[in-house]
C-alpha cells in the first residue's frame, strides 16, 4: 500500500511564494507520473502540474511561468514551487502519484491535501 504525505501549505500574501512537498512511502515498484491537483471551494478538482516518468511536463495555463513541478523518482518525492501567488490560487492542493505494481496493474494514489490560502 502506498501512502502520500504532503507538507508546505499555508497562508501567504499575493505575490509571495510557497513550496509544497509530497513524500510517498510503502511498496513502490515504479512511478509512472507525479502530479499536483487543486480544488477551490465550489469548483471541481483540476490538474495543476504533472511530470511523467519520461520527463513530459504539463502545466495548467493559469500557472505557467509561476509554478514549477519537480520529482525525484529515486526518493519518491514530488514538489511544487509556487511563485507570484494570486488569490485565485487559493485551494486545497493534492499530491497524486501514478504507479505500477507488477502483476497487478496501474494504480493512482492521492494525498490528503494541504490548504493554500493567498490573501492580503
Amino acid at each position: 500500500q502506498v501512502q502520500l504525505v504532503e507538507s508546505g501549505g499555508g497562508l501567504v500574501q499575493p505575490g509571495e511564494s510557497l513550496r509544497l512537498s509530497c513524500a510517498a512511502s510503502g511498496r513502490i515498484f515504479s512511478i509512472n507520473f507525479l502530479a499536483w491537483y487543486r480544488q477551490a471551494p465550489g469548483k471541481e478538482r483540476e490538474l495543476v502540474a504533472r511530470i511523467t516518468s519520461g520527463g513530459i511536463l504539463y502545466y495548467l495555463d493559469s500557472v505557467k511561468g509561476r509554478f514549477t513541478i519537480s520529482g525525484d523518482n529515486a526518493k519518491n518525492t514530488v514538489s511544487l514551487q509556487m511563485n507570484s501567488l494570486k488569490p485565485e490560487d487559493t485551494a486545497v492542493y493534492y499530491c497524486n502519484v501514478g504507479h505500477t505494481v507488477p502483476g497487478l496493474g496501474n494504480y493512482v494514489t492521492w494525498g490528503q491535501g494541504t490548504q493554500v490560502t493567498v490573501s492580503s
